[in-house]
């Protein structure tokens, strides 16, 4: 199975960059990690560094993929963060957001699982979907049919380190089909455009690299190029994606073709 990938992390107008992302590409296997670190407690940056260090280190490229040791990864990533928050009081709080994509890659599966406001999404046959529901106070808000008007989107009720007995969330295990596309990003990345306007742009393009460059060159032109936020994302793309992300209509690509 061929797989082919693409990232991107950047700062923002923010002081230090709290995201972290990484992946391990084996044989049999492959593994996908984007952190966020947990903004106005100190230790954000740590705590993110933490969970994708010891999922990419644990992880066995040679090996074939079960839901448990999907779980195991993530759970030791949980408690490794923990342990750094024992040793240090400043950093006692920390914690990080989490999405992680496992493939196997000889039985073309895929895994995932994810904690906090970090997203993935899966482009399959024309149509991109949102596979994760954010861990957010907004979201159970809107889960319940609240308004959600003036709430501060930032509010998690679950990421790693927030706490030991709470486990992520698992997705079911997906069967791979030639020319699926997943997409693993931070909050500030995905609030940057709508759910429509990132499949609209798959339309266009024919790679990962492709993909991110042309959503970054939509960003600036609409003058929103510079972020408060940290943003950063990983594309990936199984088979041959291009014989599938053929756009429909031209007018739904406005803003990808503008050049005001």
């Amino acid at each position: 199975m061929n797989i082919t990938t693409a990232s991107t992390s950047n700062q923002g107008e923010r002081a230090t960059n709290q995201d972290q992302l990484g992946e391990v590409v084996g044989q049999r296997s492959a593994c996908f990690v984007v952190c966020d670190g947990i903004a106005g407690l100190p230790g954000g940056d740590i705590a993110a560094s933490v969970a994708r260090d010891t999922i990419l280190l644990n992880f066995d490229g040679e090996k074939h993929l079960d839901a448990q040791s999907i779980r195991q990864y993530i759970s030791h990533a949980n408690r490794a963060i923990h342990q750094q928050q024992l040793q240090a009081e400043q950093y006692s709080k920390m914690g990080t957001t989490l999405v992680s994509l496992f493939i196997d890659r000889d039985y073309q599966l895929a895994y995932w699982a994810h904690a906090g406001d970090s997203r993935l999404y899966l482009f399959r046959r024309g149509y991109l979907y949102a596979t994760t529901r954010d861990h957010s106070l907004i979201q159970q808000m809107a889960d319940a049919g609240y308004q959600t008007s003036g709430i501060n989107s930032n509010l998690l009720y679950f990421a790693l380190g927030m706490s030991e007995e709470r486990d992520a969330t698992y997705g079911d295990v997906l069967q791979l089909e030639d020319g699926d596309v997943f997409l693993l990003c931070t909050d500030g990345f995905w609030h940057n455009f709508t759910q429509k306007e990132l499949e609209q742009s798959l339309h266009m393009v024919n790679s990962p690299s492709e993909w991110l460059s042309l959503l970054q060159q939509a960003w600036d032109k609409t003058g929103t190029g510079t972020s408060v936020d940290n943003y950063s994302a990983i594309a990936i793309w199984i088979g041959s994606p291009q014989e599938t992300t053929l756009l429909h209509s031209l007018s739904d690509a406005e803003r990808f073709l503008s050049r005001n």
